[in-house]
């Protein structure tokens, strides 16, 4: 498995990631803990970074040890964990995830593009493990896509923050806060 490269999704994402960013109180910005799950070529991380999260701040993790290497050559901590199971007890004030969100294919099973069997499963899996890691006033920016089936709300405020059409699908990023 290679580092996935960004792509529509991704670039969506990081519109909303940089959106949000600026919208925090400098004073709150100083001390934001900023986590990805799978961040792949590290986009996502380098968008914090630029919009004013100080480096230490910055947690990267991924099942792939490539992505790992990739995004601690560009200076961030990024550790290897499957979703948030080696995540320390650690509360996180923004939490993004460009998941694998679609349904499993007999020519594409790649945990960096196929969710489960329906396509929902690992979303579903990383919102009941991610409670426990936001803060106070955190959120979680997740992407998803017309082919993703309902995402379990699991006791999370949704939001939709932003769409994109695409000649094949749409993509949806969702802001996520405990209700």
């Amino acid at each position: 498995m290679d580092v996935y490269e960004p792509a529509e999704d991704s670039y969506l994402l990081s519109e909303v990631i940089a959106k949000e960013i600026k919208i925090i109180p400098k004073t709150k910005l100083s001390n934001l803990q900023f986590l990805e799950i799978g961040p792949g070529s590290g986009i996502q991380l380098e968008i914090a970074f630029k919009n004013g999260v100080k480096k230490e701040n910055i947690l990267g993790a991924d099942i792939n040890p490539k992505a790992i290497t990739h995004c601690k050559k560009k200076g961030f901590k990024c550790i290897k964990s499957n979703l948030l199971k080696k995540i320390s007890k650690k509360k996180f004030d923004i939490i993004a995830f460009n998941p694998p969100y679609l349904p499993e294919h007999k020519h594409d099973k790649q945990p960096d593009t196929s969710g489960g069997k329906k396509g929902n499963e690992t979303i579903n899996k990383f919102l009941k493990q991610a409670r426990s890691h936001l803060s106070k006033d955190g959120f979680i920016l997740l992407l998803a896509s017309s082919f993703t089936p309902k995402i379990n709300s699991l006791g999370y405020k949704k939001e939709l923050l932003k769409t994109k059409k695409l000649f094949f699908e749409e993509l949806y990023v969702w802001k996520l806060r405990i209700k």
